[in-house]
């Protein structure tokens, strides 16, 4: 078992690497193995909603230029996965967010049932809103999300404050052992013959409808 942890930051070793070391310790610990991978601090291309992806079927951005499609196949390679991103005006890192919407839109489907978990780390607020925000691609893409004692957030400002948040540093612990829990509990389910559920063609539902659209002159 395998869990592919994304620092989203810009910084490398800032404080949003430290909470995800701390749950990728606490992992190890419970036999997961584990890789943290960082975005960079280069630029990303945000969606353009081209729509290439799904014409080809292959699972791959059509821009080949930085981690998208890298980060798609480490994430179809792993177990379960954990995305973390600092608070940048109550909500994630622009970066991480333009990156997400090309993975899950280009190779969501070779996410599907891996227990996933967003986290954030801030200097006051907006921590919640941010993990919220990540959350949400994991509930529209089958994959049920990975609970903790407390929200996925931990506090700090410059590198390595977040080690001082006592409460933030147990809810990463926390983070780990239950997505630990979660990933011997889905092998157990696969080894007794129970497997995800078939996911049943999307129908997609506008909210202005053109048969309804007023008709000019």
């Amino acid at each position: 078992m395998k869990v592919l942890l994304i620092n989203g930051s810009p910084r490398m070793k800032g404080n949003t690497h430290r909470a995800l070391e701390e749950v990728a310790a606490t992992l190890k610990a419970e036999g997961v193995q584990t890789e943290i991978t960082w975005i960079g601090n280069k630029e990303i291309r945000g969606c353009i909603a081209c729509g290439i992806c799904g014409k080809k079927g292959d699972h791959r951005c059509v821009f080949a230029d930085d981690p998208c499609n890298a980060l798609i196949e480490k994430a179809a390679g792993a177990d379960g996965l954990i995305v973390g991103s600092p608070v940048y005006f109550a909500g994630a890192a622009g970066s991480l967010i333009g990156l997400l919407d090309r993975m899950f839109y280009a190779g969501g489907s070779l996410m599907r049932f891996k227990p996933a978990a967003g986290i954030s780390v801030a200097r006051r607020a907006g921590a919640i809103e941010a993990a919220d925000q990540i959350n949400k691609y994991f509930q529209f893409n089958h994959m049920p999300l990975v609970p903790s004692s407390y929200w996925g957030v931990a506090f700090g400002r410059l590198p390595g404050e977040a080690a001082g948040d006592g409460e933030g540093m147990h809810t990463m612990r926390s983070l780990g052992r239950d997505m630990a829990w979660m990933l011997k509990s889905l092998a157990a389910a696969r080894e007794a013959g129970i497997t995800p559920p078939e996911v049943e063609p999307k129908v997609m539902t506008n909210y202005i409808r053109e048969d309804v659209l007023p008709v000019e002159g």
